[in-house]
């Protein structure tokens, strides 16, 4: 049951980042997303009692789901790392990284090959938990998870103040809470592990209530903060081109009145007109050039600009970012009383 909330939460994430799939040049996010959401489905009762079978009812499928969550967190570290700081030495960070896991993947294969588990289970530690190779086989997991979000969460709360956009700064919060919340986990593992060696399973039962919730307040807390970022992106991205829309539109007629006896400076009407699938903030480009190379032409055009088009020009400039060649007495709030030359 709570393989498969967690599971969902991060297939959730991935919906999310796969919209950005064309946009993202570093895809480790979505990779580790993938791959961890695979690894906690495999481990939902059905499927794993389904796959274990096919594979021989050997548990084999609890080993290729371990190894599949430790090669999604190293692309979750890699990713939070690279998006937090930036490194001098990132690939030598990213060589240690891999030889790190490289060496993690082979003791989950030796611990495993020495587990005494004739038949498939779901509970896998529960069952098999007593023996020495089964607590190092889960521990070497478990550290290796422990050691790397302990990294994450320090990176992100050390660097979440030199971050310029608000958004970003409390994605790295939550993700830091999260990551805190895995070390959590780890040591609740570990105690669990041990209990079971020594036999005091009441203590291990009572303490998998605090894993349980552990598990899935930490998937939780990471997956809002690694979907905040790209979710705020595609909403500001929404948000211009409503406005650039918008622009266009209040724009249309001076620049209409300033190109329209001016074929030379002026672009072809059909590669302007906004399509079904052109981007307003394209047009409203094109169309303010238009008027800056128009007022740049004849710069007797500016006497005729009335305060609405002033005002229009303006909010224009600061919706793109751009000064338009419009002298400085015609601008809005400038005197030409008080022009005076550099």
């Amino acid at each position: 049951m709570i393989q498969g909330i967690a599971a969902v939460v991060i297939w959730c994430l991935a919906l999310c980042l796969l919209p950005d799939l064309k946009r993202r040049k570093d895809k480790s996010i979505l990779v580790a997303a993938l791959t961890i959401a695979t690894a906690l489905t495999l481990n939902v009762d059905l499927i794993y009692n389904a796959g274990d079978q096919l594979l021989g009812s050997r548990n084999l499928l609890d080993l290729i789901a371990n190894i599949l969550m430790v090669v999604g967190i190293y692309f979750l570290s890699r990713a939070i790392l690279r998006a937090a700081s930036v490194s001098e030495a990132e690939d030598a960070h990213n060589r240690a990284g891999l030889w790190t896991l490289g060496t993690v993947v082979v003791a989950l294969v030796v611990g495993f090959s020495l587990i005494d588990a004739p038949r498939t289970s779901t509970s896998f530690m529960r069952d098999f938990g007593s023996q020495w190779p089964a607590a190092v086989y889960s521990s070497v997991q478990f550290l290796y998870i422990g050691v790397v979000m302990a990294i994450t969460g320090l990176t992100c709360f050390r660097f979440r103040g030199e971050m310029a956009r608000p958004y970003f700064r409390l994605a790295l919060v939550f993700i830091g809470v999260g990551c805190t919340l895995a070390v959590v986990l780890v040591f609740v593992v570990l105690g669990m592990n041990s209990l079971h060696l020594i036999g005091e399973l009441e203590a291990m039962t009572r303490l998998s209530y605090v894993y349980d919730a552990a598990l899935v307040a930490a998937m939780v807390f990471l997956c809002v903060g690694l979907a905040l970022p790209p979710v705020a992106r595609r909403l500001a991205r929404r948000s211009n081109t409503r406005a650039a829309a918008i622009l266009v539109e209040r724009l249309s007629s001076l620049w209409n009145r300033i190109t329209s006896e001016r074929s030379d400076i002026r672009l072809n009407q059909a590669q302007t007109a906004v399509g079904p699938h052109d981007e307003p903030e394209r047009r409203l480009h094109r169309m303010l050039i238009e008027i800056q190379d128009a007022l740049f032409i004849d710069p007797h055009l500016a006497q005729s600009l009335s305060q609405n088009d002033l005002d229009v020009l303006r909010e224009t400039e600061q919706h793109l970012g751009t000064r338009l060649a419009v002298p400085e007495h015609r601008r809005p709030g400038v005197s030409r009383k008080g022009d005076t030359d550099p």
